[in-house]
């Protein structure tokens, strides 16, 4: 296990002296956990992080839910966007991060929810397939995008946002182990750049006060 890339912000530093970095989650291959080990983080950590220099959405082309090319950069310009590294057997961390925020954008006036992008980005593509991404996200808001596929161009486009990911490891009991950051960066619809991102353990309240402010361009 390694801590994620530091970030470009005092306040980041701060978290990391406290503990925060990648997650590690293992599961069998069936898709049922065996185990699960998070990084530590404290309250005090749980919410939003500023970047002094804004980050640019990574320039990612994978296949989404439906089968279809989609192209991270093109398909949520102008539009507000949430981006998440994760994978659908997680057993923690990733489906409470992906219920959280569907829990917060149900509170958005409509116009504002379909001018909202939530897009999750699978660490573990070959089991991520696009058919079990539509199933695994249709059960918890069929409005996110779910994209999967070549595993080298996923780890790029964290590393250039300044989160670890590892290549999934199988172990001899069948047993799959996943390590990868959980931030959720949230890109304006102003200059498609995210200004701040939120670290593991935001509420499901943080993201509900937060979202009608992102959605108009503001950064809370």
């Amino acid at each position: 296990m390694y801590t994620f890339t530091a970030r470009r912000t005092a306040a980041t530093a701060a978290l990391l002296a406290a503990g925060l970095g990648l997650t590690a989650c293992a599961g069998p291959s069936g898709g049922r956990p065996a185990a699960a080990v998070s990084t530590p983080s404290s309250s005090a950590a749980s919410g939003t992080v500023p970047l002094d220099t804004p980050d640019a959405k990574p320039a990612l082309t994978l296949t989404d839910q439906n089968g279809h090319p989609y192209d991270l950069v093109e398909q949520t310009a102008g539009h507000p966007t949430l981006l998440y590294f994760g994978y659908t057997h997680c057993p923690d961390v990733c489906p409470t991060t992906m219920a959280d925020i569907a829990l917060a954008a149900r509170k958005l006036p409509a116009a504002q929810r379909r001018e909202l992008r939530v897009v999750f980005v699978s660490t573990d593509p070959a089991r991520d397939t696009p058919r079990r991404l539509k199933r695994w996200l249709g059960a918890i808001d069929s409005s996110f995008t779910g994209l999967t596929g070549d595993f080298p161009a996923v780890q790029k486009a964290a590393r250039s946002l300044g989160v670890g990911i590892s290549a999934p490891v199988r172990h001899k009991d069948g047993t799959v182990t996943v390590s990868h950051g959980a931030e959720v960066f949230a890109f304006s619809p102003k200059d498609d750049k995210a200004h701040l991102f939120y670290t593991s353990g935001t509420s499901q309240q943080r993201y509900a006060a937060d979202l009608p402010k992102l959605v108009t361009g503001e950064t809370p």
